[in-house]
């Protein structure tokens, strides 16, 4: 089967891949930034996986997206790359720098090293942030793979500018220094589901804070949602259709959920937790902000619903994405049982 080096292997969507690659019959590369992570991954995917033929299938290299060291020994006998590593954080940084040089130099990083080994096929994980963060043209009804985000949009971040920054170097290197590479682009907004493990990252810290009941009522703020087992899923589909999906762009989106909806949907299933549902005004929003900087970062986003097209994953892929509503359930059934929230 195919030998997949897969960067960031410890990140929430990442371990749903390897598992999925491992369940599939491929060997796995798993890249971390310290050995100690290793053990992690290994043990959030054992759960998920019968027997013991897969740990043999299984191995790690120990890799930065900000070092030389170690790409060239990692990529040794990898028939495809799958670079997810990139930084995501809650808040955003003072100097924007410390997302956009990890993200655009770990890319070029890994698709300079994967041209210098012989690899042809590369599947990167990039964001709806690289699409979305622009002006909807007036005949279409929702964002597309072909909308870029525009660095200058008063909805867009240094993570946004990060990711795109990114997602255009990489397309920039495959169209000048590598047209032999087949490159494949995945773009998931909010990613929610169910976390492998107690280890995860930033994305289902939305459910957490709900569930935390952090705010004493919810912003009119609101984000696409999709299940990480279906970005997984896409991730898989691509390896295995590199013809139809090559040089192409695909948007994982299953939906628009405000943030009082979120609410709504875990105060139902869990009507005895204390869950705010109730909307706060504007600008008592922006008042909080100044005190709160995770508040301040959707401040530009207040009343912004950007619509997000999921047809080219649903037609080339086959993809029938889960409902949000399952997403929301299934990641708070494991922030609980993690006891990340009392």
């Amino acid at each position: 089967m195919t030998r997949v080096l897969v960067t960031g292997a410890s990140g929430f969507i990442a371990k749903h891949i390897v598992l999925q690659l491992l369940q599939a019959g491929h060997t796995v590369v798993g890249s971390v930034r310290s050995a100690k992570r290793q053990a992690e991954v290994r043990t959030a995917v054992a759960a998920h996986l019968e027997g013991d033929d897969w740990q043999n299938r299984l191995f790690f290299a120990s890799l930065d997206l900000n070092a030389d060291t170690g790409w060239k020994d990692a990529m040794e006998n990898v028939d495809v790359l799958m670079h997810t590593a990139s930084p995501f954080p809650i808040s955003q940084p003072k100097n924007e720098d410390e997302l956009i040089r990890p993200a655009v130099d770990g890319t070029l990083r890994a698709l300079r090293a994967a041209k210098e080994n012989g690899i042809n096929r590369v599947i990167l994980t990039s964001s709806a942030v690289a699409v979305m963060q622009s002006n909807l043209p007036t005949d279409k009804l929702a964002h597309d793979e072909t909308d870029w985000s525009d660095l200058n949009h008063p909805t867009i971040n240094a993570y946004g500018r990060s990711k795109t920054l990114a997602e255009r170097a990489a397309w920039d290197f495959v169209q000048s220094d590598a047209p032999e590479m087949n490159l494949t682009t995945i773009n998931p907004v909010l990613v929610l589901g169910p976390p492998l493990d107690a280890n995860f990252g930033s994305s289902v810290s939305v459910v957490e804070r709900v569930l935390k009941a952090k705010d004493s009522a919810l912003p009119k703020f609101g984000l696409p949602i999709v299940d990480v087992r279906d970005v997984a899923t896409m991730h898989l589909k691509a390896l295995e259709m590199p013809d139809e999906t090559r040089g192409m762009r695909f948007l994982a989106s299953n939906g628009y959920v405000w943030f009082a909806d979120i609410a709504k949907t875990l105060k139902t299933a869990y009507p005895n937790r204390k869950i705010v549902t109730r909307l706060a005004p504007n600008a008592f929003v922006r008042f909080l902000a100044l005190f709160d900087k995770d508040i301040r970062t959707i401040i530009p986003q207040l009343g912004f619903a950007p619509k997000v097209s999921n047809d080219r994953a649903r037609s080339i892929m086959g993809i029938n994405f889960i409902p949000p509503r399952d997403a929301i359930l299934a990641a708070a059934e494991v922030i609980l049982r993690t006891g990340k929230v009392k």
